[in-house]
């Protein structure tokens, strides 16, 4: 059984955390190792598929969910906190809908228990024009990017997916392919009858478009003991657009 790549940062509860779709668990660095200066051992883990994790063929959140598990047991772990943002928020529901018992409290950026179409064709597309036999560094690899994706602020977020395959040849991190052909999988909603009854907090952006008020009562359907709180001036990267009011939400909720 493979165990999933992490960064471990500090002393106290642990406090699991779970980048998104095409992230990793460096996304988290600062605001982890804040966590980690108040009392928490933070957890910062690479989904399947990305980081410094395995790469594999399967790629579903029942399968997300049971690394994380594993993940657990292997650090003997009965439980912990647990966030996840977008991609990894679903799998965080997943794992609190599956097991309880395992989840102290449950943090959900940015993402609703909703099914969400594919909508990453374009990042792909991009992503697809870079020929790493001609690209030899990082600002030829965004010039190449800019062609296809305009907003800076993506490309960047993309491009930490870069790394030295070997000496002078550059490759993604992700596993390229798999995430390519399993897009509708990402959008894919947990179980209808899933419930978490532990205390849950909702964070939404308020420039972000993923948490609509009509998700409201299908969240509370879910997730009984929730808040739903609006990070403000904030996309969908909320956690790194306003990372102040960020920190202070979830470390209020997480110790309240």
């Amino acid at each position: 059984m493979e165990i999933l790549h992490s960064k471990i940062l500090g002393e106290g509860q642990p406090f699991i955390i779970l980048h998104g779709f095409l992230g990793m668990s460096d996304n988290w660095k600062t605001l982890g190792t804040q966590y980690s200066e108040n009392g928490f051992q933070v957890h910062l883990i690479d989904q399947r598929n990305h980081g410094k994790s395995f790469h594999s063929e399967e790629f579903n959140y029942d399968i997300l969910s049971d690394d994380v598990i594993n993940y657990m047991n292997h650090h003997n772990l009965d439980s912990a906190f647990v966030m996840g943002h977008s991609m990894g928020g679903k799998t965080s529901m997943q794992l609190a809908t599956s097991h309880p018992d395992r989840v102290t409290k449950l943090i959900v950026a940015d993402i609703a228990p909703k099914y969400y179409p594919p909508h990453h064709d374009f990042i792909f597309n991009g992503l697809s024009h870079l020929d790493f036999d001609q690209i030899s560094d990082r600002r030829e690899a965004d010039d190449e990017l800019s062609k296809y994706i305009k907003d800076r602020g993506i490309r960047q977020f993309l491009l930490k997916n870069l790394y030295w395959v070997e000496k002078e040849k550059l490759g993604f991190r992700f596993n390229f392919d798999v995430l390519k052909n399993r897009m509708e999988e990402i959008g894919e909603n947990i179980f209808p009858n899933a419930i978490y009854n532990g205390p849950t907090l909702f964070l939404r952006g308020d420039r972000s478009e993923y948490i609509q008020p009509n998700d409201f009562a299908e969240i509370k359907r879910h997730f009984p003991n929730v808040q739903i709180e609006t990070i403000d001036k904030a996309g969908h990267w909320l956690h790194a657009e306003n990372p102040k009011q960020f920190f202070e939400k979830s470390f209020n909720f997480l110790n309240s």
